[in-house]
């Protein structure tokens, strides 16, 4: 199989990941554009023996940071309510818990919801997302526990009993946003 073809059957999981790091599907959609951009052209520093994945989610993550520090210089500002103009019929509580559940995960320290949401949203091992995100396992565990600890106290208040764990789904255009926070 094709160096490209590869690479193509990983864009549904980096459009995944980016759009959850970003909250807009155009900025999300250029940062997989530019993540593909620059995996086709550096393909010759990625070792075959690899597995192709991480290296493009580590692409894709490395270019999100970038993008993020380059915009704080520029003082810009990323989408700061993103997702909440979401259409939610009225009695939908699961639509709102998942609401409530995606605006507390959009107010995690970067570094705790980049790890929770790639968890979750690509369910990679321990191992490999901390690859990815350039951290040792440990401190990914670390992160994702933080993360899963803020959003459940976030969502108390809302949620009256959870049994441990919160369950939603937001679906778009794109596939599921969000499916469960242990």
């Amino acid at each position: 199989m094709k160096f490209e073809q590869k690479v193509c059957e990983h864009i549904p999981g980096l459009t995944r990941y980016a759009l959850a790091l970003c909250a807009e599907k155009s900025q999300a959609e250029d940062l997989v554009q530019d993540c593909m951009e620059r995996a086709l052209r550096k393909r010759h520093l990625w070792r075959p023996a690899s597995t192709l994945k991480p290296w493009l989610f580590r692409m894709l993550y490395r270019i999100y940071l970038n993008q993020r520090s380059s915009a704080r210089a520029r003082k810009e500002s990323l989408v700061e309510n993103a997702g909440e103009d979401v259409a939610i019929s009225s009695g939908h509580e699961a639509a709102l818990d998942c609401r409530d559940a995606m605006s507390a995960i959009q107010r995690l320290p970067e570094e705790q919801r980049s790890a929770l949401l790639l968890i979750v949203l690509e369910n990679p091992s321990y191992r490999e997302a901390a690859d990815i995100l350039g951290v040792n396992a440990g401190t990914l565990r670390s992160r994702v526990s933080r993360a899963r600890e803020s959003v459940r106290k976030a969502c108390a208040e809302n949620v009256p009993d959870t049994g441990g764990s919160l369950t939603c789904e937001r679906t778009t255009a794109n596939g599921t946003i969000l499916q469960r926070v242990k």
